[in-house]
């Protein structure tokens, strides 16, 4: 298998002005999103998006898509997800590409395309804008993943038009964005049915797709587009989004790049490749937040709170994809506590506002990004930091904190202390459903329940200890050196050891579809996407298309 390697910057920031493979359509509460992927359109060269096959640029696209659809139209109550390519939907995950690449960026490109389908599934849960999707060609793997992310999957009934996740059979891998998940779990199919599914190249069609629970329901395709547009009026009018309001302009975000340093507006980064290390500095709000819901309005993309999660989710999918080596993400922060708690008490006063809402899933969508991206996450929190309320969630959902133990010899800032704010109790949840207070207490539950009675207070480094909130409180004396070492001892791990250690801790307590499609990505990906196999000279995926049949080792290991 060829090696992939990054030469130029994967940037993740577009619009639709620059999109090559999406169109996006609006009739009222309806928007349709069509996926008409250009073939020449690649992110890079050496493949073809032939049949709607996609590669990370177009779900790049895709996602900021999902975004602008939650943030500029709020009028849209349902999207149909559809081709725009006449009797196909979606090949899938583009073979060549996936041929070609290195097994690191395969990995992260199949983390993004989940996040990408789990926006589009809390999107339909949690902002009301039902998707729904309508196959009117064959839909096999990873576009049959992009249906199985919607509510309602309509199909074409024309003889040819089939659902199939034929992974297993044709390239030896599984489908990676969730398929085997989203069957069982979500749409709940019978084991001894999608046991046949899964292994079956050709797929299912017709009423047998629904009887089984593949899709929800089959038409004759002359009378596609009126059921769809039957069923997304249906689904609109279900929905609680405002009529009459302007949306918000996710205006072009700003962002530099000048050698090592990485700046926005609210976030700065620093990479040392020496120590393989990024040192990330979240800047807190400078004024004070707008008095109503209306200058919340007003402020638009620059409202501190959204130009956070804007900046921080670009930050965290421009390191995985363009800095692989850096494996230790460093973050602090700077500012004031109480501007950054004003702020919290701003979301929380006006939760019932749509743009609010959008903003607080946006801000929890970023956090879980971190969650399960696979780097070592430290925080340090030290004098002149700001973590409270909502940037404290960036120190607890680190892997572990460092809290400096009083002041600096010969510096005047007062001591750090860290804020407990109302949002810290369950407004950002992680993939596991339960806060970040909730699953670093899985023991002892009793204690999220008593730090209700600290909010608001400032909680120096003893105090913190003492309340579970931090790791470790080393004082002047021993602060540098303890994060030194602690930094230099993580470096010299095996990367692939901690990823597993660390997506294996990271999410204790219950499970649900997010943790189960995460924690199987890993394991599948660190192991079947790098046996000879697969990836072999004469693995599956090495020889699809060229007429060889691959060769197994046929021991089960």
């Amino acid at each position: 298998m060829a090696e992939d390697t990054v030469t130029t910057i994967v940037d993740f920031r577009t619009d639709p002005k620059r999109y090559k493979h999406w169109k996006l359509a609006f009739d009222g509460p309806v928007a349709t999103l069509a996926m008409d992927v250009r073939e020449e359109g690649g992110l890079k060269p050496g493949y073809e998006l032939k049949l709607n096959s996609y590669d990370l640029g177009v779900d790049i696209e895709l996602y900021d898509a999902i975004q602008r659809l939650r943030f500029e139209h709020p009028e849209v109550r349902a999207v149909v997800l559809t081709s725009g390519k006449e009797r196909v939907f979606c090949a899938g995950a583009n073979i060549r590409m996936l041929n070609q690449s290195s097994h690191g960026w395969k990995v992260n490109f199949c983390k993004f395309t989940n996040e990408t389908r789990n926006a589009i599934e809390e999107a339909t849960s949690e902002s009301r804008q039902a998707y729904l999707c309508a196959i009117n060609g064959p839909c096999a793997g990873g576009g049959y993943e992009l249906a199985l992310a919607t509510d309602w999957i309509v199909m074409a009934d024309d003889g040819s038009t089939t659902v199939a996740l034929p992974e297993v059979p044709l390239l030896a891998v599984l489908p990676g964005t969730g398929g085997l998940t989203r069957l069982v779990d979500k749409r709940k199919v019978r084991r001894d049915r999608a046991d046949f599914f899964c292994t079956l190249e050709e797929g299912i069609k017709g009423n047998r797709a629904v009887e089984w629970g593949l899709v929800d329901e089959v038409v004759p395709r002359s009378k596609l587009e009126e059921a769809v547009k039957g069923r997304a009026a249906e689904m609109a009018a279900r929905s609680d989004r405002p009529q009459g309001e302007r949306g918000l302009a996710l205006t072009p975000l700003a962002r530099t790049i000048e050698g090592d340093r990485i700046g926005y507006s609210t976030v700065a980064c620093v990479v040392d490749r020496d120590r393989g290390v990024a040192e990330i500095t979240v800047a807190g709000p400078a004024t004070p937040p707008p008095t109503s819901v209306e200058g919340i309005h007003s402020a638009g993309a620059g409202f501190w709170p959204l130009a956070l999660a804007r900046e921080l989710d670009d930050l965290i999918l421009h390191l995985r994809a363009n800095e692989e080596k850096i494996g230790i993400w460093v973050f602090r922060s700077s500012g004031q506590r109480d501007l950054v708690e004003a702020y919290d008490r701003a979301l929380e006063d006006h939760a019932d506002d749509w743009l609010v809402r959008e903003i607080r899933l946006y801000l929890k969508r970023t956090f879980k990004r971190l969650d399960v991206s696979s780097r070592s996450v430290f925080a340090l929190i030290e004098p002149g930091s700001c973590f409270a309320g909502t940037l404290l969630e960036l120190a607890l959902a680190c892997d572990r904190s460092y809290m400096l133990d009083g002041t600096r010899e010969g510096d005047d800032a007062p001591a750090a202390t860290i804020r407990l704010t109302p949002v810290n109790f369950g407004a950002y949840p992680m993939p596991n459903g339960l806060s970040r207070l909730a699953s670093r207490f899985l023991a002892e539950p009793g204690r999220v329940d008593d730090l209700k009675g600290r909010l608001g207070q400032d909680l120096d480094a003893a105090g913190a200890s003492e309340a579970g909130l931090v790791t470790f409180t080393p004082d002047d004396i021993d602060w540098d050196d303890e994060v030194r070492i602690a930094v230099e001892e993580r470096a010299a791990f095996s990367p692939d050891a901690l990823t597993g250690m660390e997506a294996s801790l990271r999410f204790g307590g219950p499970e649900t579809m997010e943790t189960k499609i995460f924690a199987r990505l890993s394991a599948w990906q660190n192991w079947i996407f790098q046996r000879a196999n697969a990836v072999g000279d004469k693995g599956a995926l090495r020889v699809y298309g060229t007429g060889q049949r691959a060769e197994f080792d046929r021991r089960r290991v």
